[in-house]
């Protein structure tokens, strides 16, 4: 074939150099092109068949062939659609041979500083054909448009140009015979050719038949499903339909959680056909897993890695898309800024959202299921999406330190006192961590519902965030809180107020030495120390002072990188407490400073302990400790 009676122009030979060997990723989509082809021409047949008498329908039934020969080392795919005729086969598979090539090539070079093709700008020729060559030295077309007399038989070796010339066939369609290159036999077995199919066109509508023409008793095998659901009404599918469906797919076992089954269609028409498994896959929160919804355009199966369909924050998401308004050409591989894939995005997104927004009032249980597995994946979106940030808070929910049972946010401002003007929370590394801080007593004291925060993304999300309908997220780990304020029977008690105002101030003047003895024996273990009015019954905690990071994000801090120190916390003492009580009695008389020092020294470790550190100096902790045990227990 190296005398091609149409030429191919220099330029044209570069752009099938990049479509042969740069284009796509695996050389299988070569049959996912060519299967998808056959398919739109089977399409078109049956339309024109009902709108153009001159198209008759053909008698025989709407099928694919892949016809393979392992003795002549050829594979055929063939269909009895609607066929292409001379003036076909030259716009059709003749399109990048056209006029232009040069000015392509040159900005193709402008936008690719990297000397790497651009895809987008290769999608304009729609060339899925031409990766045919990326498995066959030549390639053979033998067509017959239906309605006409004449057949075309078009054959190029990829490189050089191309040959068309009348022949005949008897009935309508196409047929592609490619003759494959040495290192493509893989694709004359059944089992490898079954595999694709059923990986790329498993849910075209027409059966896509399997025969080895060169054995003397093959058969037809039909290689794939033949039978698109998701094209077909939802009142017409079964639930165990449905089940098999996902479990095809991959998406697991037994009944998913939530299923949707929608066709839209505007601006941008799609069906989409989704679910929610049941469990949660054990890599879902592996940093590289992405979303492996699949793409179909007219139900041929285009790629499960377009991430621009579905944001992170829905990766457990399972199921498709399929629509007619993405062009099935060579940038279909080249998605992500695809205008229609964007306004897809934005309409399934937000219906995903709204039917969870369903769930969560009419089914509580089955959306309490939802949460435990697949909740703190979706508070990513908190900080991700701000668009809809009102939604999704709308959707979390939160075990408090009162209940272990989900609420929402705003069954949690229902649950508030009428003073109350912040939703606190804490945030820790367990539930079980959290319930035993002694940042809590003086919340449980006053019967104030504090949200326990346990998922890492909480501590990037809350300050984004900031407040749920005018209510600000305080941490109670964080800052300075009176909890005095939050007595409701005080709220128009002014007198009241002053006199518990004189009483702290009073209070404080007591402490004031003991405070001043401890700063000296921490120093600049500590940034500062204070009298506590949220602790009952502990003697002590630490706190982050305001601008710091929040005790839970240093300790997260901590856990990527070993060297970080965090900054000096806040000391709050507990005046009410016996053991602070004596201290302060002991301080009057010099012969116990070493014991108050020493005193000091454990409360601080002590308050470090609660919050799952070690002793900032165990040996010293040790010694200290041994000394106060050795008073305590003689012979």
């Amino acid at each position: 074939m190296n005398n091609m009676s149409n030429k191919f122009e220099a330029d044209t030979g570069k752009i099938l150099d990049i479509v042969i060997n740069s284009l796509y990723s695996e050389r299988e989509i070569f049959l996912r092109e060519l299967v998808s082809n056959a398919s739109d021409a089977l399409d078109k047949r049956k339309y024109l068949g009902l709108t153009d008498k001159k198209i008759e329908l053909s008698s025989e039934s709407s099928e694919i062939k892949i016809e393979v020969n392992s003795k002549e080392k050829t594979l055929t795919i063939s269909d009895n659609g609607i066929g292409m005729n001379e003036e076909d086969l030259k716009s059709s598979l003749g399109t990048i041979a056209r006029s232009g090539t040069k000015a392509f090539l040159e900005q193709m070079s402008e936008n690719s500083k990297d000397k790497k093709p651009d895809m987008s700008l290769i999608g304009q020729f729609g060339v899925g054909f031409y990766a045919s060559f990326m498995v066959a030295d030549s390639v053979e077309v033998l067509s017959k448009k239906a309605g006409e007399e004449d057949a075309w038989k078009w054959t190029s070796d990829g490189k050089t140009g191309f040959d068309l010339e009348k022949t005949e066939k008897e009935k309508a369609g196409t047929s592609i015979k490619l003759y494959l290159k040495k290192d493509a036999k893989e694709f004359l077995e059944e089992t490898r050719v079954q595999f694709i199919v059923r990986k790329y066109s498993d849910h075209i509508s027409y059966p896509v038949k399997f025969i080895e023409i060169d054995k003397k008793e093959s058969e037809e095998k039909v290689l794939n499903e033949a039978s698109a659901l998701w094209t077909r009404p939802s009142k017409d599918i079964k639930e165990e339909q449905y089940q098999e469906f996902f479990s095809h797919i991959g998406a697991g076992f037994g009944k998913p959680l939530l299923t949707m089954h929608n066709k839209t269609e505007g601006t941008i028409s799609y069906t989409n056909l989704i679910c929610i498994p049941s469990t949660r896959p054990f890599d879902l929160f592996n940093p590289d897993r992405k979303s492996s919804l699949k793409l179909y355009i007219n139900r041929v199966f285009i790629t499960d890695k377009c991430d621009a369909l579905v944001p992170s924050y829905l990766r457990f998401i399972k199921g498709l898309v399929d629509t007619q308004d993405i062009d099935l050409n060579v940038s279909r591989e080249m998605l992500q800024n695809n205008p229609a894939v964007s306004k897809i995005s934005k309409s399934l997104v937000g219906k995903i959202l709204r039917e969870l927004k369903k769930v969560s009032e009419k089914n509580i249980d089955g959306y309490k299921d939802f949460w435990k597995e697949y909740g703190a994946v979706l508070k990513e979106g908190l900080y991700e999406d701000s668009e809809r940030k009102e939604l999704l808070l709308d959707l979390c929910r939160f075990v408090t330190n009162e209940t272990d049972d989900f609420i929402s946010l705003s069954e949690y401002l229902e649950k508030m006192p009428e003073s109350q003007k912040d939703i606190y929370y804490i945030a820790s590394e367990t539930s079980a961590q959290a319930k035993a801080s002694p940042h809590l007593e003086g919340f449980k004291s006053k019967n104030i519902p504090v949200l326990i925060m346990t998922d890492a993304i909480d501590q990037f999300w809350l300050p984004m965030i900031g407040s749920f309908k005018d209510k600000k997220f305080v941490s109670i780990t964080q800052g300075q809180i009176n909890l005095d304020d939050l007595d409701a029977k005080n709220k128009d008690n002014k007198n009241e107020d002053t006199d518990k105002k004189d009483k702290k101030d009073k209070k404080n003047k007591e402490f004031i030495d003991l405070i001043a003895q401890m700063k000296v024996v921490l120093g600049d273990q500590v940034k500062d120390i204070r009298l506590s009015s949220k602790l009952t019954d502990s003697p002590v905690c630490l706190v982050a002072d305001d601008g710091d990071m929040d005790i839970a994000m240093e300790q997260l801090m901590a856990q990527r990188d070993t060297n970080y120190k965090g900054a000096p916390r806040i000391l709050e003492i507990n005046g009410d407490h016996s053991l602070i009580k004596n201290m302060k009695s002991l301080l009057s008389k010099k012969e116990n400073s070493d014991l108050i020092s020493d005193a000091g020294t454990l409360l601080f470790e002590q308050a470090r302990l609660m919050e799952g550190k070690m002793p900032s100096d165990p040996g010293q902790f040790s010694k200290i400790m041994n000394q106060f045990l050795l008073k305590v227990i003689k012979d």
